[in-house]
């Protein structure tokens, strides 16, 4: 089934405009495994006016989009509790605290867990040596333990499992329930029935099962916390107060206090509070966060700017057009909740497993009471009860197979060690699964596969002027303006070891250009518009200036005393390992794709340079998630690359999100991996161990069932002790701990 398929309700109903639907995101607590997920969706998919549902597990979170006159948000929140979880308002600041409240909450259980499981363990070496007769009190010492952990420490499971079974849905908690129970209910015959039923170690063996689950809910718990800061760092992008002027004077007040309409003035250097329109001023602003481009836009009167931005040497008075949930990181904020809720949803390797494990335990157990209740009956006198009893309970103690709790963490970090040697983070357990599936790579263009740093790509001087001659005077004229593109010109004339004079009378146009004195003659640097005005000759240059055009470089003209010398091309840098990089994801067939806020001549002409074929560009921040989830409806796994504010919202959407560290927090914290440095080919690096990792993760997780894929079937016979459930768990964690670790051990030995 497809992504789309399995993302969408059900019901053919026509679907309203956007602008009809109302949205309902949500946090959501009890999900345990990616059946839960299907199980949401489906319960949502039923009702009559819900036309799409997304469930993140990873980050407990979910959307519905619905008809309001279908149907209502307290009805929608109601249908959640009905099917056994649990609704948090995703805009309430609590739930981070309730995120930080409820991993403390999950490690003290770990700690109290431990510590009876601990107890048990050695009083059954201790019982063992002397002997259970010779300690009378131990089995209900053993009994007390085993209550504790399941019924105190364990009491959460025992809920979920409930509610899985309700449902028809056989995983882990449902494994570890009917394991926990059987260990108990022997125990107990042992303890009141009959003598002959090893008591202690059936007791013993209930709470060690129940301790290993606690421990894999304490390691998915420390790997979900953390997806609510990039929304926190988000929105602390925003400065808290605003200088407003009202009544003809200036006051400084709290963003949440300024309304539509009213003007704020902003100084040389400051963030922009609110999102709004230029009425007065003239200056460059930084607004990377929402182009990803690194040269900032000339904002004059009319011009649109966001919140967040960063204005450079003016000063501007701003008009507010919106505010709170309508501004640009507020929507951003938002978009990357959605993106992470409608991400396509993967089934764990590890519950595929379990759906059909747990009824091959159940199979078993059901095998053993047969054989020893109906058996009997063929070849001795008459049912033997005890030997079904014990069988029975035997198999399902043996049913449990604790290391599967181990498994995927130890190749997660397995895996991790490998990433770190080479400078990534790998955060996600979903990110070393889905790297064999995948089929596209979405590039962002500025920061990933360029620098994101404009530099001098291109220097023409006219016939009778020299490279040098052209640089040295854009550089002296450029050496008193702060703008990003003069900081280049001043780079390259530095970088080429020219000598640049000093320059006097320096004068500045917004958005234009500059003009200075420099060895007695008149200098003009900008725009070639600019130098049009100004009575220069440009014409000439036409040619020059449309091929550097085509090739995506800004133009810079240069005149001296009214005429003309020569143009600069500014454009960012592409990195140096682009090329091999993008041959490396074709080679590994994989299709890589970039996309861009840029126009489609700039995007083209970096594309063709790297040997990028399939091109998005003039995509706004908010359509770049879009953009990804229309790849993942055409039934693609889809990895998405970028460094920006801008594609955070798409690095959640993504099937996997690998953010450049050299870029924002925001990106580095909606990702599922981290590059350290700026390096892209370091993608491929992830691609490749990532497939290691998860073949690493298959391999775990089949030793971690074969013990008890044996262990069950012999337990049948009805002479395997409870004891050999302890040997096995204790077998199966060491295969999987020296599977995952030894050999990674033995090479670095050698070494």
């Amino acid at each position: 089934m497809s992504d789309r398929r399995r993302n969408a309700p059900t019901q053919q109903a026509r679907r309203p405009a956007d602008g009809e639907l109302r949205s309902l995101r949500m946090k959501i607590g009890g999900m345990s495994c990616s059946f839960c997920t299907n199980t949401i969706r489906a319960a949502y998919g039923r009702m009559e006016g819900v036309f799409e549902v997304g469930v993140s597990l990873a980050h407990e979170e979910g959307i519905v989009k619905y008809d309001p006159s279908k149907v209502t948000e307290d009805r929608l929140i109601r249908t959640l509790s009905d099917i056994g979880y649990t609704y948090r308002d995703p805009n309430k600041v609590a739930t981070f605290e309730q995120d930080e409240a409820e991993l403390r909450h999950t490690r003290n259980r770990l700690y109290a867990a431990g510590g009876f499981t601990v107890t048990a363990f050695l009083l059954m070496l201790f019982g063992m040596w002397l002997g259970w007769v010779s300690i009378p009190r131990m089995p209900w010492i053993m009994l007390a333990l085993a209550a504790a952990t399941m019924f105190v420490t364990g009491w959460f499971i025992k809920k979920m499992a409930f509610a899985s079974v309700r449902r028809w849905i056989f995983n882990q908690h449902v494994l570890l329930e009917f394991a926990a129970f059987a260990g108990l209910t022997g125990g107990l015959l042992g303890l009141f029935v009959t003598p002959r039923l090893p008591a202690g170690g059936f007791f013993a063996a209930a709470t060690f099962v129940t301790t290993y689950h606690i421990l894999s809910d304490y390691v998915s718990k420390v790997v979900r916390t953390r997806s609510s800061r990039a929304i926190r760092k988000l929105l602390d992008l925003q400065p808290n107060n605003a200088r407003v002027i009202r009544g003809g004077t200036e006051r400084e007040v709290p963003v949440d206090e300024v309304g539509v309409g009213e003007l704020v003035r902003l100084r040389p250097g400051e963030s922009i509070p609110v999102d709004g329109e230029v009425t007065e001023g003239g200056s460059a602003v930084d607004q990377s966060l929402a182009t990803g481009e690194p040269i900032p836009e000339e904002k004059m009167p009319g011009d649109e700017v966001v919140g967040g931005s960063v204005n450079g040497t003016g000063t501007l008075v701003v008009r507010v057009t919106r505010v709170g949930e309508e501004s640009f990181l507020a929507q951003v904020a938002r978009s990357i909740e959605e993106a992470r809720a409608l991400r396509p949803g993967i089934l764990q390797l590890l519950d595929v497993i379990l759906k059909y494990f747990v009824r091959g335990v159940l199979a078993f157990a059901a095998l053993a009471f047969l054989l020893w209740t109906v058996g009997p009956n063929f070849w001795a006198d008459g049912p033997n009860w005890f030997r079904a009893a014990f069988a029975t309970l035997a198999v399902l103690v043996m049913g449990y197979p604790c290391a599967l709790g181990m498994a995927t963490p130890l190749a997660m970090i397995r895996g991790g060690g490998m990433a770190a040697e080479r400078g990534i983070l790998m955060r996600s357990g979903e990110a070393f699964q889905i790297m064999g599936e995948l089929r596209s790579v979405v590039l962002d263009k500025t920061g990933t596969i360029t620098r994101g740093e404009p530099a001098v790509q291109t220097v023409l001087p006219l016939a009778h002027r020299d490279e040098g001659e052209v640089l040295r005077l854009a550089a002296a004229a450029e050496a008193a303006s702060e703008h990003p593109l003069a900081r280049a010109v001043e780079d390259a004339a530095e970088a080429r070891g020219l000598h640049i004079p000093d320059a006097r009378d320096f004068r500045a146009q917004v958005g234009r250009g500059v003009e200075a004195a420099v060895d007695g003659a008149r200098v003009l640097v900008g725009k070639p518009a600019f130098l049009a005005e100004r009575g220069v000759e440009v014409a000439p240059t036409d040619e020059g200036r449309a091929r550097l055009e085509v090739d995506g470089q800004t133009v810079v003209a240069v005149a001296r005393d009214g005429e003309l010398v020569g143009l600069l091309g500014v454009a960012d840098t592409i990195k140096q390992d682009a090329p091999a990089a993008v041959d490396r994801m074709k080679a590994a067939g994989l299709t890589p794709v970039m996309i861009t806020g840029d126009d489609e001549r700039t995007a083209r002409a970096v594309a063709n340079r790297v040997g990028i074929e399939r091109v998005l560009a003039r995509v706004l921040p908010k359509e770049k998630a879009a953009r990804v989830r229309d790849l993942q409806q055409q039934g693609q796994r889809v990895a998405m690359v970028g460094d920006g504010i801008n594609d955070a919202p798409a690095l959640a959407q993504a099937d996997v999100g690998i953010a450049i560290d050299a870029g924002t927090d925001i990106a580095i914290e909606s990702a599922d991996v981290v590059i350290m440095g700026d390096r892209l080919g370091a993608v491929m690096d992830v691609h490749g161990i990532g497939m290691k990792s998860y073949a690493k993760t298959k391999q775990n997780l089949a030793l971690a069932f074969a013990f008890n894929g044996i262990g069950a079937p012999a337990a049948v016979t009805g002479f395997l002790h409870p004891v050999w459930a302890m040997i096995a768990m204790l077998a199966s964690v060491t295969a999987v701990l020296v599977n995952s670790f030894a050999g990674r051990a033995l090479r670095r030995g050698w070494r």
